[in-house]
């Protein structure tokens, strides 16, 4: 069981999620279910996308071993390695490695594809072929310093006003995320949607309330110039 702690999550503390861990892993023993539980951070997307085309790309471009997030690959890996040791398929403690060499050997891209034929999908397709909303606006860092708050509703409530999820090609990418280092000027966030006026009330949203709050490291100076 995957179980996202943090802010904006409903467990938002590890020690709700030990608590709901417990009651799953007895639950399951009544049933005769051998249960897991893995706490992962849920303060911010796994990934760096809000929005099913979106989302579906980065995840094609992780399968494909041509980069993305290190926090989708890390978290992914981390969870299915868990399972290829309930399994029994690796030992205790090599399911994160095992699960690594199933995806760098192309074998998760090649099962994918088989899940999307026998659905009726194009299995031929990549990670490019994916179309994105063609309206598209960047939300800018109004000052330099570090992400210092990251508001993960907010971000979905962008990605729900530019369209997401009936409009598929519409969604929210996310460039900084908490405790990066960002430049002034630089994109925070960028926004697309198919709908030019559902882009337009996104990023007015945006920009009445940030999502992402940029601060500088430095509060104070001492002495004060008043001082000297």
């Amino acid at each position: 069981m995957d179980m996202p702690v943090g802010p904006g999550t409903k467990l938002t503390t590890p020690e709700a999620g030990r608590t709901l861990a417990k009651d799953l892993i007895d639950l399951g023993e009544r049933l005769g279910i051998r249960v897991e539980c893995a706490m992962t951070f849920g303060g911010s997307p796994v990934g760096r996308t809000i929005g099913p085309a979106l989302e579906v790309k980065e995840a094609l471009t992780v399968l494909e071993n041509k980069g993305g997030p290190n926090s989708l690959k890390e978290k992914s890996l981390s969870l299915a390695g868990i399972l290829l040791e309930m399994g029994g398929v690796a030992g205790r403690g090599e399911g994160y490695s095992a699960a690594e060499d199933i995806l760098t050997s192309g074998k998760a891209l090649e099962k994918l594809k088989q899940i999307i034929e026998i659905q009726g999908g194009d299995p031929a397709i990549k990670s490019e072929d994916i179309v994105t909303g063609e309206n598209c606006e960047d939300i800018l860092a109004p000052a330099g310093g570090y992400v210092v708050a990251f508001f993960n509703k907010r971000l979905v409530e962008l990605a729900r006003i530019a369209g997401a999820p009936a409009d598929k090609k519409a969604g929210v990418t996310i460039h900084k995320k908490m405790g990066e280092r960002v430049k002034k000027g630089e994109p925070l966030i960028s926004i697309c949607s198919s709908s030019d006026w559902e882009l337009e009330s996104a990023v007015k949203d945006a920009k009445r309330q940030m999502p992402i709050v940029v601060e500088g490291m430095l509060l104070e100076r001492y002495p004060r110039m008043t001082e000297l």
